[in-house]
């Protein structure tokens, strides 16, 4: 093909993906209205229990409410502030140890079965050790995303060390490449894919991790909302609450996937 073909090919491509993402982001639209519809519908005519599910217009009611008069804000940014530090923590600290594990075949040998056992444990049992550990505060809180995010970023990332092509490894050692440069110019760059992927897995599993600390040991943030909403029979604000995670949750994983375009094209 003449490059004036190639060209025209490639312009086609891109027009056709745009409108594809034009349409899939219609359609996300469409059915989120069409939820949002049905739910106050259904809760105004008394076809879903108001009293349990509420409906969106009162949540938005109380949302708008508690902006105004600025109750809500503290709550919000105590657990966004708790999510974000779990879940950097959580990525740096499981990378650094699969990174060591990958480095000294003896360790790997030593601590996978432990991995495995650790992986294997309810981590929100862990939530009164950490209770009598650290206290109930902060710390606590932020212990518990670490405990759900940290040992599946290990594993992943560890299994993605494992899996790189070991003829690349070959290629540098022949070339006289110490273990520090096959790191860095084979292993790594291997597996940007399965560490970004595991960002994007870690968002959900940081907000976890900071809610179940809050029902345990908070008195602020919105974990607390959710168990005092339930407490005093105000479902209303537990469905607030909840939306609220999930439109940050969102918002995280949206930043993840940006980062994660941006790296990809560079690497392209």
């Amino acid at each position: 093909m003449q490059p004036k073909e190639i060209e025209a090919v490639h312009q086609r491509y891109l027009k056709k993906e745009g409108r594809t993402r034009s349409l899939v982001f219609i359609t996300q639209i469409l059915l989120f209205l069409v939820f949002i519809g049905l739910w106050e519908v259904l809760s105004r005519t008394n076809l879903i229990n108001s009293l349990i599910f509420s409906y969106p217009s009162k949540i938005v009611a109380l949302l708008w409410a508690q902006l105004a008069d600025g109750s809500l804000l503290p709550h919000v940014g105590m657990t966004v502030w708790e999510t974000v530090v779990g879940f950097v923590l959580g990525t740096l600290i499981g990378t650094l140890i699969a990174t060591v594990i990958w480095w000294s075949p003896f360790l790997s040998r030593v601590l996978e079965p432990y991995l495995v056992i650790a992986n294997s444990m309810p981590k929100v049992a862990l939530g009164p050790v950490f209770i009598v550990l650290f206290g109930p505060g902060l710390v606590s809180v932020i212990a518990m995303g670490l405990a759900i995010s940290v040992i599946i970023t290990t594993i992943n990332i560890y299994t993605s060390f494992r899996e790189v092509n070991p003829n690349f490894v070959k290629v540098v050692q022949t070339l006289g490449g110490n273990k520090r440069q096959i790191f860095t110019s084979v292993i790594l760059p291997a597996t940007i894919p399965t560490i970004l992927a595991t960002l994007k897995v870690n968002v959900g599993l940081s907000w976890v991790g900071v809610i179940v600390g809050e029902f345990l040991v908070s008195q602020i943030g919105l974990g607390y909302l959710i168990i005092y909403g339930f407490q005093v029979f105000n479902f209303t604000l537990v469905m607030m609450s909840l939306a609220i995670i999930a439109l940050v949750a969102t918002l995280m994983y949206q930043g993840v996937a940006y980062l994660e375009r941006r790296l990809t094209s560079q690497f392209k």
